[in-house]
């Protein structure tokens, strides 16, 4: 177990291409970890080694300097965002990867978005200094452009592209250049002294006294300087900046000095919010004075070990032979073996603490969110947010004999992606996957078919939609069947109302005297919830809906919880049919990045899409951001149209914001369309 004080973990965010998972490899074959400097060793399962590119995330622990560090690699695709988000939530520090020669990119703003929401501190490698066009002080200014923080470039390159040949390092006052093989250390060239100067004046500004001293024209010592950086690093308030090159080596051991030097330890992280069993709101310090308890934010599916669990030790210590509970899913076991991770391979040590990841080797249960603790304080941590899957797809198997084994793939694939959710509805025997994106679907279905050898069929894109009711409507059902012995018997007066947008379910018991007992009256509940599985108009789920049961009778031998249960559906459907039932589509929060002279095209688009711009406004560079909010029915084939309008230089992204309902001639499109599915289902 590290000391806590000792102990880094860092997660590496940024856009695809900016060279994340292959920096990371350069710094484990740099301390003689793998034997070959390339990104497959990252990779866990086929799909990535196939396509050369991270899906996951990927981690990573070893020893620098005394320190035990953890690098956690992150997609730099928007589908799998929520590696990116489980990657921050879990480290102290945050290193955002940048493109050298394509600079500020939209994953870059969008993860650092995301790390300035948690509160996380960040540093930037400026990566890529090799490549051609490369472009440091570019890089520089768009970061001061694009973000509020006070942006400090400590390691500067020597030269670009062909010409890169080192970096400097203005605090230290040093250059590190390669010569051969070797890494050789000289003192600053003077051509660096003004850059120097402009360094230290914004780090001495962050400390009076400090500044006065220095403004009094004192030299200020190197150790000085370290203890603002570091203070004022911890606090968010500044970025600071490092160039160098994975692929030449070049600034990664200044990077990870930096970490080393500045970076936030677990026992100078803030709590982690969770819940006690009662519901009570805790604060969780990384400390190794309070009971056990981790946070499972990556679970890998091997097809040779089985499940394999990756949580952040949170409090407390964690033993081989401790017996451990998952919370959420109320089990208990023993944990045989405790790893650390060390790429494809674990290395097994006694004990872990606060702050460290552990590698867990077949738990029984380990859906990522989960948390693992003491048996005396079954806390839950409080997950951060994740977008919500938007876009399904209907995968049915191309062999019958696969058909049970995809429910069970299915299920551990969507353990180890909160985003990724499926659904299997008997009446229609159709599959639906759900994810962020057409690359989030295909990637998962390729897992479905190499992890778990099933093979399946994909069908169209299928929208979210959902069911409500516009109208108050009353409306009872009484189910009576008599099939000798026992009947049934259950009869129920709802009143259905509608709920303000986004406000889900809510019921209201209003049954007095008895009419109906109060033991029936979860089962009306149950079914109420049962029915609004499928709306009355196609199908869909229903929400934003109030019912109030008021009325009703019993029979005292006949009646029973499925009773009352099959009264409240029939029920539900009736009131439904009589309140103005009507679609709900999801409506998306679009951001279209575009060259400026494509944005009057680009709203055209979006207009013509049903969608309503909301604004323009500067992105930088020539380019211009486009806000709209368009339904996710009309985005489906966006990303084609933007590329023809941009010449292949415009992207966005896109969130869900809220529903709305669906125009009446589009409802009624709709409604056909699902008819017709159904039709084809029953052939």
């Amino acid at each position: 177990m590290g000391e806590i004080r000792n102990v880094r973990t860092a997660t590496l965010i940024g856009h695809n291409g900016s060279g994340k998972s292959l920096l990371l490899a350069r710094i484990l074959y740099k301390l003689n970890m793998i034997d070959k400097p390339e990104t497959k060793y990252v990779d866990y399962d086929p799909v990535e080694e196939e396509k050369g590119a991270s899906f996951s995330s990927h981690v990573a622990a070893f020893e620098w300097k005394g320190k035990r560090m953890f690098l956690i690699d992150t997609p730099g695709f928007a589908d799998f965002i929520s590696e990116v988000i489980n990657g921050i939530f879990i480290a102290e520090n945050v290193i955002s990867v940048v493109n050298a020669v394509a600079g500020v990119e939209i994953q870059t703003e969008r993860t650092w978005n995301l790390a300035e929401e948690m509160k996380k501190p960040i540093m930037v490698f400026v990566n890529q200094m090799d490549k051609e066009r490369a472009n440091f002080d570019n890089v520089v200014a768009e970061l001061k452009e694009r973000f509020s923080k006070k942006i400090l470039p400590l390691v500067v390159p020597i030269g670009a592209a062909e010409s890169f040949e080192g970096v400097v390092d203005l605090l230290k006052k040093k250059a590190y250049r390669y010569k051969g093989e070797e890494l050789v250390e000289e003192d600053m060239p003077s051509e660096f002294n003004d850059l120097r100067s402009e360094i230290l004046e914004d780090i001495v500004e962050q400390d009076e006294e400090l500044m006065m001293r220095y403004l009094d024209g004192e030299e200020i010592e190197y150790d000085e300087l370290m203890r603002v950086l570091k203070e004022s690093y911890r606090k968010g308030e500044v970025v600071p900046v490092i160039a160098g090159s994975g692929l030449k080596e070049m600034g990664v051991e200044a990077l990870l000095d930096y970490l080393e030097s500045i970076g936030v330890s677990p026992a100078e992280a803030s709590p982690y919010k969770a819940a006690m069993e009662d519901g009570k709101e805790v604060e969780i310090p990384l400390s190794e004075e309070e009971p056990f308890c981790a946070y499972i934010f990556k679970s890998v599916v091997d097809q040779f070990v089985g499940r394999i669990t990756f949580a952040k030790v949170i409090a407390g210590t964690l033993k081989n032979g401790d017996t451990i509970v998952n919370v959420q899913k109320d089990t208990s076991e023993k944990v045989g073996h405790v790893y650390l991770p060390v790429l494809k391979q674990q290395k097994e040590v006694e004990s872990v603490g606060p702050g460290e990841i552990v590698v867990l080797l077949k738990l029984k249960e380990g859906a990522v969110g989960e948390t693992l603790a003491h048996k005396d304080r079954r806390v839950k941590i409080v997950v951060p947010s994740f977008p919500e899957p938007m876009f399904s797809r209907s995968v049915h198997p191309k062999s019958k004999s696969d058909i049970d084994k995809i429910s069970g793939g299915l299920s551990r694939l969507s353990d180890s992606d909160p985003t990724f959710v499926w659904e299997y509805d008997p009446e229609t025997g159709e599959t639906v996957i759900s994810g962020l994106g057409a690359m989030h679907l295909d990637v998962m279905v390729e897992r479905l078919k190499r992890i778990f050898g099933v093979d399946v069929e994909i069908g169209r894109p299928k929208i979210a939609y959902r069911e409500t009711i516009t109208a108050a409507a009353v409306a009872e059902h009484k189910h009576k069947k008599q099939t000798g012995g026992h009947g049934q018997y259950g009869h129920v007066k709802i009143q259905l109302e509608p709920l303000p947008r986004g406000q889900g379910y809510e019921f209201v018991d209003k049954i007095v005297g008895g009419v109906i007992p109060r033991n029936f009256i979860p089962s009306v509940d149950k079914g109420i919830r049962e029915a609004m599985k499928k709306g009355v108009l196609a199908g869909y789920p229903v929400t934003d809906v109030r019912v109030i049961l008021f009325d009703g009778s019993y029979h005292e031998v006949d009646s029973s919880d499925i009773s009352f249960q099959i009264a409240a559906i029939q029920a539900f459907k009736k009131g439904m049919e009589a309140a103005k039932p009507v679609i709900l589509e999801p409506i998306m929060e679009v951001e279209v990045f575009v060259p400026e002279e494509n944005a009057g095209d680009v709203m055209g688009e979006i207009s013509s899409r049903r969608g309503r711009p909301l604004g323009m406004e500067p992105s930088g560079k020539g380019m211009v951001k486009v806000k709209a909010e368009v339904p996710l029915a009309e985005m489906l084939d966006f990303s084609n149209k933007l590329s023809s309008i941009t010449s292949g230089r415009g992207y966005f992204t896109m969130r869900f914001q809220r529903y709305e309902i669906v125009p009446p001639n589009i409802q009624e499109k709709i409604i056909e369309e699902r008819r017709r599915e159904m039709q084809e289902q029953e052939k």
